[in-house]
């Protein structure tokens, strides 16, 4: 059987990666990567990226429906999946820290080959990670994934085509509909309503919907409730990017914005307040609200990605696109895997700007390439 070990930027790059595999597949997935994509949920930098770190959790979290992920468990026409910790009693390759999330994942690399396997394969997308593997004597293969793909492929095509459960946007829309209704139909504010919506009901729902089943009932009984209300909006942005209907993105407006009326410090929030607006359509009020989110903070990593993205997406202004682009790469030179990982965004973004730029026979300024 083969092994393969999977880097965190493989997996931010193609969530589905895991189902490409051969059955006689072993994929093994160290637990520091999980860690990694658990840092990113928080880190709320580009929409996108974050979106695909959730995508793995929602992809993994049903896996382990079926057993435990420790031990192994079979994916549908694919290999077998296996979580490995690091073992901190086995001792490391010469030179590796465990402070390093990358030695520690090249670290269980090592202690699995230890354990005795046929041939174990190194898949990564970073060139510091393949050099040290190709150090321990491991084989590594690149895998370049959606992240080589076109930028309209990545950013207007993939998100309908990287679901491999069918999204079922007509149940979402239903669900979301007898949410609205059980909220009329159950009580009044003050009872407790959530407790009164039949289990068998719940139990057709899917997550998201279950979720806005009880937000929707917790600001029906407490509209001032804010973490309800940011929570609320941030599954209907979720929603938005998984099935690319603008009613989300509307419906994510009006929550962000009653939060904001409350938090108008929130630069976080603001930022997925303003992607929800470019969504939505409105270009202008997405970069109004961008741009009050990088006077409050000028090194705000995704205000600064997504207002190149308006730039260029909502008003072909080339120049100013490449400008934001060019400033994230400078802020991204160095750092985690997240950080990797939105500076090769950047890049690419930038290198399509440009070539774009010199096909509209508007050629940018030198700062303008990279």
């Amino acid at each position: 059987m083969r092994t393969v070990l999977l880097d965190t930027n493989v997996l931010l790059a193609d969530p589905g990666a895991i189902f490409e595999f051969d059955e006689d597949t072993e994929i093994v997935i160290p637990e520091t990567v999980l860690g990694e994509l658990d840092r990113l949920k928080t880190s709320r930098v580009d929409p996108d990226l974050r979106f695909r770190g959730r995508e793995i959790s929602r992809i993994l979290f049903e896996l382990s429906e079926q057993g435990s992920l420790i031990d192994g468990v079979k994916i549908p026409d694919s290999g077998i999946l296996r979580v490995v910790p690091y073992d901190s009693d086995k001792p490391l390759p010469d030179g590796f820290s465990t402070r390093n999330a990358d030695d520690k994942i090249l670290a269980v690399a090592y202690q699995v080959c230890a354990e005795g396997c046929e041939s174990l394969t190194v898949i990564t997308n970073d060139l510091n990670m393949l050099l040290k593997a190709q150090a321990l004597g491991l084989a590594v293969e690149r895998r370049a994934g959606e992240v080589e793909g076109s930028w309209g492929r990545r950013y207007i095509i993939r998100p309908f085509q990287r679901y491999r459960v069918p999204i079922g946007i007509l149940a979402v829309a239903v669900a979301v509909f007898a949410a609205i209704v059980l909220v009329s139909l159950l009580g009044t504010p003050g009872t407790n309503q959530i407790s009164g919506v039949p289990t068998e009901f719940r139990e057709q729902l899917g997550v998201n919907e279950q979720k806005i089943l009880d937000y929707l009932l917790t600001l029906e009984r407490d509209e001032t409730d804010l973490d309800t209300r940011l929570a609320l909006a941030n599954v209907y942005y979720d929603l938005r990017l998984q099935s690319g209907e603008i009613r989300y993105s509307q419906l994510a407006v009006r929550h962000y914005e009653r939060y904001l009326e409350v938090k108008p410090d929130s630069p976080d929030v603001r930022a997925d307040f303003a992607a929800s607006y470019f969504y939505a359509g409105q270009t202008d009020r997405a970069i109004q609200e961008a741009l009050k989110v990088v006077e409050q903070n000028p090194n705000h990593l995704q205000a600064n990605f997504n207002l190149g993205i308006f730039y260029w997406r909502g008003r072909n202004d080339y120049n100013a696109a490449a400008t934001q682009f060019n400033k994230v790469i400078a802020l991204t030179e160095t750092g985690d895997t997240h950080a990797q990982a939105v500076n090769s965004d950047a890049r690419a973004a930038l290198e399509q700007v440009t070539a774009e730029a010199e096909a509209a026979d508007q050629p940018l300024p030198q700062e303008g390439t990279f």
